[in-house]
């Protein structure tokens, strides 16, 4: 399977590419009868739903809900409009209550719709890093200057008309829901795109979602992690050999997701070392070389995008170098995230 995806590569349609996988995610795993279509309920296994978000449009990161014998998990709160989305089709399908929200880390687009959850009866859950980012980055919420939920208000009405809930329900190393049919385990392997990534891991039916630690596409935004610690909590993710893999953003996908990422990771810190003697300005000047290098391998090169400058530096950073000179790649970053996640920043 490994081959055939990564002799996909780009050149084909991201539709007939996701139909291919489909083909070979159904052959072995018969229940994932679709593999992520935006805004779609997909069926993976018996009570197991994953939910491709609408990104481009309105800034939704992916969903996903568990139905156990009294109550539903879901997977990440999204920004309020997108749990107003997903509510209906969870309601469709089940009239069990929805107890749990997980977030699998504190970005807006992943947490800000909490307060949805909590008024329809769930309670948000995460690893306690969650918490601890959101004290350094929600400041407003904690009684200090107006913070990032401040900002995305400013451009986003769901999130102007709601409030922010912090989860309630934490732990540190994980977390299981088991109702004798169904486990859920939430987990923590360590520091990757922020400091408090939790994952759900079904071990019965080998599915993993995985939040922001792991994507598919241009979408890692590394402004809130660390490069070289994602590398190696992606390892730890990876022993447990997930057949599906349920990134926060972009379509499904098998196990080899896991390893695609990481391994977009170390090609581009090898890329960085090389030039890692350049000085903050020869090291900018190098992005364009680097994304050509990047380009040039098929299996990763669907990480590529607009967030690339703002990982080159943040990989020289952490290697021990200055950040870049004039309009910073971390500015540009910021940027980015916040309007691929439905948002705008002011410089």
């Amino acid at each position: 399977m490994k081959r055939f995806l990564e002799d996909l590569g780009m050149r084909i349609p991201i539709a007939a590419r996701r139909a291919a996988l489909r083909v070979l995610v159904a052959a072995s795993f018969p229940a994932a009868l679709c593999l992520g279509e935006a805004n779609k309920a997909e069926k993976l296994a018996p009570d197991v739903y994953f939910h491709e978000g609408d990104i481009k449009g309105h800034g939704h990161c992916n969903n996903g809900w568990i139905v156990f014998e009294d109550y539903v998990l879901v997977i990440d709160g999204n920004f309020p409009s997108g749990a107003q989305e997903i509510i209906p089709k969870i309601k469709a399908i089940t009239d069990k209550p929805i107890r749990f929200a997980f977030d699998t880390h504190h970005h807006g687009d992943h947490a800000y719709g909490n307060q949805v959850w909590v008024e329809n009866g769930a309670t948000p859950v995460a690893h306690a890093g969650v918490i601890e980012e959101m004290k350094k980055y929600e400041t407003g919420h904690y009684g200090d200057k107006p913070g990032r939920w401040e900002e995305s208000a400013k451009s986003r009405p769901d999130v102007a008309a709601s409030k922010l809930k912090p989860p309630t329900l934490l732990y540190r190393t994980d977390m299981i829901f088991d109702d004798g049919r169904h486990r859920v385990e939430l987990l923590h392997f360590g520091v990757a795109h922020t400091h408090g990534d939790g994952w759900a891991w079904l071990p019965k039916e080998k599915i993993l979602f995985t939040g922001d630690a792991c994507v598919n596409g241009p979408y890692n935004y590394t402004g809130d992690g660390n490069i070289e610690q994602w590398i190696k909590t992606l390892e730890g993710a990876k022993r447990l050999g997930a057949k599906i893999v349920c990134p926060g953003h972009g379509p499904i996908g098998a196990g080899d997701l896991l390893e695609d990422q990481q391994t977009f990771f170390v090609e581009l810190w090898k890329q960085v070392k090389k030039r890692v003697r350049k000085n903050p300005s020869e090291a900018r000047a190098a992005v364009d070389e680097i994304k050509a290098a990047l380009l040039k391998q098929p299996r990763i090169a669907r990480y590529v995008g607009d967030f690339l400058a703002a990982q080159v530096e943040k990989a020289y950073v952490e290697m021990g170098g200055k950040p870049f000179p004039a309009k910073a790649a971390s500015l540009e970053q910021r940027q980015e995230h916040a309007h691929a996640h439905g948002n705008s920043l002011r410089p």
